[in-house]
């Protein structure tokens, strides 16, 4: 495991967005469940919906149908299935969803560090940036990635690294904030150093056995850190 400031002043701060920043299940488990409900599916409950999320909307899908993590789906059932949800979920996209303590204070105050901010998440663009609008954060981020923005999405590094380039920052004075194994797989696949919440989706992973470099309980813990190594 990496230690924090052994390359120098952090640079860039990513940040996951489900299980992270917010608490999107109430409402991907109510848009499921509308959408199971007209397909005349079985319904799940919601903390078992809590183990499918973090991969984005097509598989979250797929495993709803199937009711298993890596289940198979028919093809046709899917076409069916997953029109119907992106209009239950697009109808339902901030209605219980709910920002985790501290998140939106602590992002005003890095962002008065002159740290470059990114949000990358494996949620499609037509749900991120109306969301992140509507929660207030739109403009905290200097860059917002997106499942669909590129050919691969997290846990691929190649979210990560085309945003260090972007900023044209190296991956190594980068730090990913995330609450799954895609987000510490994809840090360090990209070499950036990663942070795991205790509180999101893990989908049933032991955070403290994901690798990342550090793990925290608290958002606003972040502060400190980054002073730490600056």
């Amino acid at each position: 495991m990496k230690k924090l400031g052994d390359n120098g002043q952090i640079k860039l701060l990513a940040f996951d967005l489900d299980g992270t920043l917010l608490d999107s299940l109430p409402d991907l488990a109510a848009s499921l469940e509308l959408t199971l409900a007209e397909l005349n599916l079985p319904l799940h409950h919601q903390e078992k919906v809590r183990g499918w999320i973090g991969n984005g909307a097509r598989l979250l899908v797929k495993r709803a149908l199937a009711g298993e993590m890596n289940g198979d789906v028919p093809a046709e059932l899917f076409d069916k299935a997953y029109p119907v949800f992106l209009k239950h979920y697009a109808d339902n996209l901030n209605v219980a969803s709910v920002l985790y303590d501290g998140v939106e204070e602590t992002l005003n105050v890095l962002r008065t560090k002159g740290i470059a901010m990114a949000c990358i998440t494996n949620k499609p663009e037509q749900f991120t940036t109306p969301l992140l609008k509507q929660l207030g954060l739109e403009g905290l981020f200097d860059k917002v990635v997106c499942g669909d923005t590129f050919e691969e999405r997290k846990p691929h590094p190649m979210p990560l690294l085309e945003t260090a380039q972007f900023f044209n920052v190296l991956p190594e004075q980068s730090m990913m904030v995330g609450d799954s194994v895609n987000d510490i797989a994809a840090a360090q696949a990209a070499g950036f150093y990663s942070i795991c919440v205790d509180y999101g989706y893990h989908g049933g992973d032991n955070v403290h056995q994901l690798g990342a470099d550090r793990v925290i309980s608290q958002f606003p813990d972040i502060v400190q850190l980054i002073q730490q190594a600056a």
